[in-house]
């Protein structure tokens, strides 16, 4: 098949990329970044250098194939920190602009990256972006199939808390506790999706995405062990002192006050509502596994 990867050689593009190229798939990667051309090319795939923004190139690098792997990424929309950026509305425009290209383009055969909580629009906090990208997205033609893949929280994520973990040895948010919520790593995602490629497309479906089931905790105690950091804590604090804080650095107020809306979903379970309604086989990659990467990287930057 040939394949339009969005994404560029993220977290989920570049195990994506390799796993597709050695099912021997004709891949081409979109990227931003003319720097990662030959990187692109050192997997066995096609660079496309440009950006989603531009519906013209959008539509010009999906012509021709079978199918294209959307996704947004928070990053590419703008940083966190700029108070003046809509995100809903940012993310909008790229859901739109993915309709016109595939649309222009011909291709029938879609698989999005969506996320948990692309269920609903109310309760989420800033995950309502993905419920108003698949509306968007399901205003394309009945003909094109759309594969709605739904990650739970990403291990990965965690790499956020790094500077926390390295001052305070704890992770401090507005939940907690021994309730158990389900995690996916990148590399479960991107095999998941590398599957789903080579299996038939039949109208719109969602399949959700998860590798472990841990609580906070157990987060906790993992990375403890394997940094050597005897006790380690996930600590709770009261949401409003934890937007005071987010707010104080500077981050975008919706962003920060979804980041909290999203917590109490979390703690409430009401985020995985659907998701235990639907719940996938779990991935390979469990929190044991993702604790050893950590360890791995939290050393490696202590050393440099």
């Amino acid at each position: 098949m040939k394949i339009v990867i969005t994404g560029s050689l993220g977290n989920i593009g570049k195990p994506l990329t390799k796993l597709l190229v050695a099912k021997g798939h004709q891949v081409t990667v979109i990227s931003s970044r003319l720097d990662r051309t030959s990187e692109i090319k050192a997997l066995g795939a096609l660079p496309a250098i440009g950006t989603i923004q531009d519906t013209s190139f959008l539509t010009k690098t999906f012509k021709g194939s079978d199918a294209v792997y959307l996704m947004e990424v928070w990053e590419g929309i703008g940083s966190l920190y700029d108070k003046d950026i809509d995100f809903l509305e940012a993310f909008k425009k790229v859901a739109n602009n993915y309709v016109e290209a595939v649309h222009k383009s011909g291709v029938t055969k879609v698989i999005h990256l969506s996320s948990i909580g692309a269920h609903s629009d109310q309760g989420t906090g800033s995950l309502q972006v993905h419920h108003h990208v698949e509306n968007i997205l399901r205003t394309l033609p009945e003909n094109i199939s759309i594969k709605f893949m739904r990650p739970v929280g990403f291990f990965s994520n965690v790499y956020r808390w790094l500077p926390m973990i390295k001052s305070q040895d704890a992770i401090i948010q507005s939940y907690g506790g021994d309730q158990k919520e389900p995690w996916v790593s990148p590399y479960d995602i991107a095999s998941t999706i590398a599957d789903e490629m080579g299996l038939p497309f039949n109208g719109r479906t969602v399949q959700y995405i998860a590798s472990d089931e841990v609580s906070p905790n157990e987060i906790a105690d993992a990375l403890g062990k394997a940094l050597g950091i005897d006790d380690m804590q996930w600590k709770v604090i009261p949401s409003e002192e934890l937007l005071d804080q987010m707010l104080s650095a500077g981050i975008n107020k919706w962003i920060a006050i979804g980041m909290v809306a999203m917590q109490k979903a979390q703690q409430d379970g009401s985020l995985y509502e659907d998701f235990y309604l639907n719940k996938p086989e779990l991935g390979e990659t469990k929190l044991n596994d993702f604790a050893k990467e950590f360890a791995e990287v939290y050393h490696n930057q202590n050393n440099s």
